[in-house]
């Protein structure tokens, strides 16, 4: 039972994007939402409020019975990087993307930057020991996060082209994420709050694109949006005439 509640989480966070192109036509093309940061903030809540309980070891345990004893595999140490291949080569099969080539490099870059300091911050703060007893940095998984990270970054760069190919990185970051857990080096929290991470920050990155060039007003105003770090966080914008 607890088997199938995990697949059942990880469809659901599938069809959660399904879900979000389907209204594309009675809203504002790529308006925000705030509805769309629910499913991220559930995905973390749930991983933490499942971290060291008595269920979360259950499921470790019941997951490394269907498995063989000498199960072992490097596939998501690949597979969490497979989506930005796809981000890369989708135009070469013939699909629009949201931005061009240097803004797709400029949100990979900053949002896995990003992905991997909240992911190294919470490790150092929560500090719980791995299933496999390696170390004290369990909770969140970092893989599970940067492909959730980078398949966000995917489904926003070509959900309005191709919802198919814009979908299919969930299906890597899913397969990453069990697979974590297969390899006995996370339990089921870290996976899902390593989820949460990536897709809020996917999801933050795509619609906000930090240092985007854009022009304002007739006069050809240029424009520069960028993150404000140091102490204030905010977002600033650099004009030039």
């Amino acid at each position: 039972m607890k088997i199938k509640l995990l697949f059942l989480i990880i469809v659901l966070v599938n069809s959660n994007f399904f879900g979000q192109s389907s209204d594309s036509t009675t809203v504002k093309k790529d308006a925000f939402s705030y509805k769309k940061v629910i499913l991220p903030v559930a995905l973390f809540a749930s991983g933490l409020a499942l971290k060291n309980t008595e269920t979360n070891k259950k499921l470790q345990k019941d997951i490394q019975k269907i498995l063989s004893p000498d199960f072992e595999t490097k596939a998501e140490d690949f597979f969490q990087f497979a989506p930005i291949v796809q981000i890369y080569g989708g135009r070469f099969i013939g699909f629009k993307s949201k931005n061009n080539l240097k803004q797709q490099t400029i949100n990979i870059v900053l949002a896995n930057l990003i992905s991997t300091t909240i992911v190294k911050s919470a490790k150092h703060s929560f500090l719980v020991t791995r299933p496999d007893n390696t170390d004290n940095y369990s909770f969140p998984s970092g893989h599970t996060a940067t492909a959730f990270t980078n398949a966000s970054l995917l489904f926003y760069e070509y959900k309005d082209s191709n919802i198919w190919y814009a979908s299919s990185g969930f299906m890597f970051a899913s397969a990453t994420g069990f697979l974590r857990i297969a390899n006995n080096k996370h339990y089921t929290s870290d996976v899902l709050a390593g989820a949460g991470i990536g897709l809020g920050v996917g999801l933050a990155v795509s619609y906000w694109s930090p240092f985007k060039s854009f022009t304002v007003g007739k006069n050809k105003t240029h424009a520069i949006i960028y993150p404000q770090v140091g102490e204030n966080y905010g977002i600033g914008m650099l004009i030039r005439n």
